[in-house]
């Protein structure tokens, strides 16, 4: 299947692959600012030099690098490409959703990903985590970005999600029952250890790059519950040593705080959405150093859509009322406690490409505008285990570098309009025109 949605990939989306020149030897990208996220601070003039896919140097002011080409980003502020920890891009929100599942082919999602990926890229995205799809065609999306086929950030993805028969990951969930079947750990659906350990395993096989699990229920599906848990602590424990086992971190899906609990104590790299996190809870991922990636964008996006007659099922929309307006509480009150925060906005639930919208939602919040941009750069490095190569503008990691006007830690919706986006050397947007 990986193979046949590649190929796929290839041959519909290939035309989109040129827009980007390709990287030239050296580069020097002259910034009127510069965010050091590593530091924390605003710098002032600098040169950014890139050699090839990686950052050389930087040099204080303007300076003159013999044999490069220059590009000028006079006003505008310089920052490392960011970072979505949390992302679906074969997928889209929409009304009728729920009945093109029925209708649609696996190829019909992989060919709109393409879209949905330089959409994300263009944006300023140049990295994402996708957690969650269908028959691994995220995988394939990956691959084909690699490739150099279609554009799109570098992903990180976990196939799809782990879960339990009847929980948030059971895609058959709401189906009649002639339609159900009963998926089983080769699908993601687990019921105890056993199955746990095999499901890894399964997603291993299938080449994926971290793992996602859902211990709690969840908004877009059709059960009755969005915060029940869903997954026993000892079946946690068992994905968390099998992943750890194939160098895998494990992401968990959880909304209610029993779940989060379970999760945060069988070991998991990061808690989703987070949205009924109790204090109790804030005070075993700070014990446990564990990450919180609050999608406060999604929250407010399914709140407001369900508002709209007819746009999710019914059962949908009451859950959607539920958690949009608490998911931003909980960021601020989460940020004020300690927890560490690294930056994801559940695309897909809202349409790819406003993902920047997640910063002015997490310092409405409360977290400051410096924060939220460490949030979608060194500390979603860190969650990746990327630190080397990402995260901030220093000489040796990838030369990921997107600019904005004006001065983004004062108007922080600035990160809405990036202007000029660079990912692994090469420059996909300019001017705030994508390369044609």
């Amino acid at each position: 299947m990986n193979l046949l949605l590649a190929t796929t990939i290839a041959a519909l989306a290939a035309p989109a692959a040129e827009p980007a020149d390709a990287a030239p030897g050296v580069v020097a990208l002259h910034c009127a600012n510069l965010l050091d996220t590593a530091a924390g601070k605003l710098l002032g003039e600098t040169t950014v030099v890139i050699d090839g896919k990686r950052i050389r140097e930087l040099k204080a002011g303007r300076a003159e690098v013999p044999g490069a080409q220059s590009i000028e980003l006079a006003g505008s502020t310089c920052l490392p490409g960011l970072i979505d920890s949390h992302t679906h891009l074969t997928g889209e929100t929409s009304p009728t959703g729920y009945t093109d599942q029925f209708r649609w082919n696996t190829a019909d999602y992989a060919i709109r990903s393409t879209v949905y990926a330089r959409r994300t890229l263009e944006a300023g995205f140049t990295t994402v985590r996708n957690l969650g799809d269908g028959a691994n065609a995220s995988v394939a999306l990956r691959n084909a970005i690699n490739a150099g086929i279609v554009p799109g950030p570098r992903i990180f993805t976990a196939g799809g999600a782990i879960g339990s028969t009847g929980g948030h990951a059971d895609d058959t969930d709401g189906y009649r029952a002639d339609l159900q079947g009963d998926p089983g750990a080769k699908e993601s659906i687990i019921n105890g250890p056993d199955d746990a350990w095999k499901a890894v395993r399964q997603h291993y096989k299938d080449h994926v790059d971290l793992l996602k699990i859902m211990p709690s229920g969840g908004v877009l599906d059709e059960s009755s519950s969005v915060d029940n848990a869903q997954m026993t602590v000892e079946e946690i424990q068992a994905v968390v040593a099998a992943a750890h086992d194939y160098g895998f971190t494990v992401a968990a899906h959880a909304h209610g705080a029993e779940a989060i609990r379970r999760a945060v104590i069988g070991g998991v790299d990061s808690i989703e959405h987070g949205t009924f996190m109790s204090d109790e809870d804030m005070k075993l991922m700070k014990q446990h150093g564990t990450w919180y990636v609050p999608t406060i964008i999604a929250g407010r996006y399914v709140q407001e859509m369900a508002e709209k007659p007819g746009y999710y099922p019914a059962q949908i929309a009451a859950k959607a009322k539920q958690v949009g307006p608490i998911i931003q509480q909980t960021a601020g009150k989460a940020y004020k406690a300690g927890v560490k925060i690294a930056f994801g906005t559940d695309a897909a639930v809202y349409p790819h490409g406003q993902n920047a919208k997640e910063f002015q939602y997490m310092v409405e919040a409360g977290i400051p505008p410096l924060y939220a941009l460490q949030a979608a750069t060194t500390h979603a490095a860190e969650l990746l285990k990327k630190s080397k190569d990402l995260g901030s503008l220093e000489a040796g990691k990838f030369a990921d570098v997107v600019a904005v006007e004006g001065n983004p830690l004062e108007d922080i919706k600035r990160m809405q309009d990036v202007r000029f986006v660079m990912k692994d050397g090469v420059v996909y947007k300019q001017d705030g025109k994508a390369k044609e």
